[in-house]
């Protein structure tokens, strides 16, 4: 028995969707239409799967596959669930440390200059665009300053300097020391035979016999001049020297010898042992009297005395020495008492007759 034909539907009534319950024909009211047999709906076209590259599980089933532009999942990560959307990462990818593409190793660059041509810069603190740039570590020592020319001006002018002063040096000491008539020698004179000028007279009386050949020396020269007299001193009878007498002057023109004479005369007993020494005033600038006796009353030993004076740059000395023996035809010598006297009055008349 054939089933009766069903009414048309209205135009605006939707297709039926599929997996849907079929509608229920409303109640009839009217007589019945057949219905017209439901439209076959095509399956949904499903987008082409890629092929599972070399190495990567196959997809499972019931899992959605990987849309295009989208990471592979990756071995031992869970698979997305159907229906959860994919969490954002905290970095869009690739990684803002990571290097770009193609450059695995960076190339080393030095600090605060430029990359080379095909080589990446320095990242520098503080440009824009670069805001994962780390601080450095250190603080950057700012690079010492290039000896300019005012270095080189200072250098030049303090070796000016040193070579004025040395001249200036030079110049005084010419023209102060270094000249004859800048020298102070109190009128005094050098003469060529010390023994015709020399004043001996007090020694006379002791020492009565002349010496027939007496010693004598003299030197000329811009720095100094000098002469020297010695003579032997003989008792009445005496065949030999009983006594010997030096006296010698000094006339100083480059130099003042007052600290050389002083140091030397004044100082005498700390170099020679056993020498008593004691200025004496009245005579030059200054003056000292050494003396030694070693006789001690005994037919042996000697007796020693020396008057060295100072006048200006003039230096002068007076010597007497004796020495007793077995072989000693003088027994009794003065006495240093005596010696010392006489020096000092023969020295006054020496350097009045050594005055032009």
């Amino acid at each position: 028995m054939s089933t009766p034909p069903q009414p048309p539907q209205p135009a605006d009534q939707p297709a039926p969707q599929p997996g849907a319950s079929a509608p229920q024909p409303a109640p009839q009211t009217g007589p019945a239409t057949p219905e017209p047999a439901p439209r076959p709906v095509p399956p949904a076209v499903q987008p082409e799967q890629p092929a599972p590259q070399p190495g990567q599980p196959a997809p499972q089933p019931g899992q959605p596959a990987p849309q295009p532009g989208q990471p592979a999942a990756q071995p031992g990560q869970p698979a997305p669930q159907p229906g959860i959307p994919a969490q954002p990462a905290a970095y869009s990818y690739p990684h803002p440390q990571s290097p770009p593409a193609g450059a695995f190793y960076a190339q080393p660059t030095l600090v605060g200059q430029p990359g080379q041509l095909g080589q990446p810069g320095q990242p520098q603190v503080g440009v824009p665009g670069n805001p994962y740039a780390q601080p450095p570590q250190y603080a950057q020592m700012p690079a010492p300053p290039s000896a300019g020319g005012g270095a080189g001006r200072a250098v030049l002018w303090g070796a000016v300097g040193a070579v004025v002063a040395s001249v200036a040096w030079a110049a005084g000491v010419f023209l102060i020391g270094g000249r004859g008539d800048s020298a102070d020698l109190r009128g005094y004179a050098a003469p060529a035979d010390m023994c015709s000028k020399a004043d001996y007279s007090s020694f006379k009386d002791e020492y009565p016999e002349s010496d027939s050949s007496p010693t004598h020396s003299s030197l000329k020269d811009k720095a100094l001049d000098e002469s020297l007299c010695s003579l032997n001193l003989k008792k009445t009878g005496s065949s030999y020297a009983d006594a010997y007498l030096s006296v010698q002057v000094d006339l100083h023109r480059s130099t003042d010898p007052a600290p050389e004479f002083t140091a030397t005369w004044k100082n005498y007993g700390d170099s020679h042992t056993g020498y008593d020494v004691n200025e004496v005033k009245g005579i030059g600038d200054e003056a000292y009297l050494v003396s030694q006796d070693t006789t001690s009353g005994s037919s042996s030993g000697s007796r020693y005395a020396t008057l060295a004076v100072r006048d200006g740059w003039v230096t002068y000395t007076m010597s007497y020495s004796a020495y007793l023996s077995t072989y000693s035809q003088d027994k009794t010598p003065p006495g240093l008492s005596d010696v010392t006297d006489w020096l000092k009055t023969d020295t006054r008349a020496t350097l009045e007759q050594l005055k032009d």
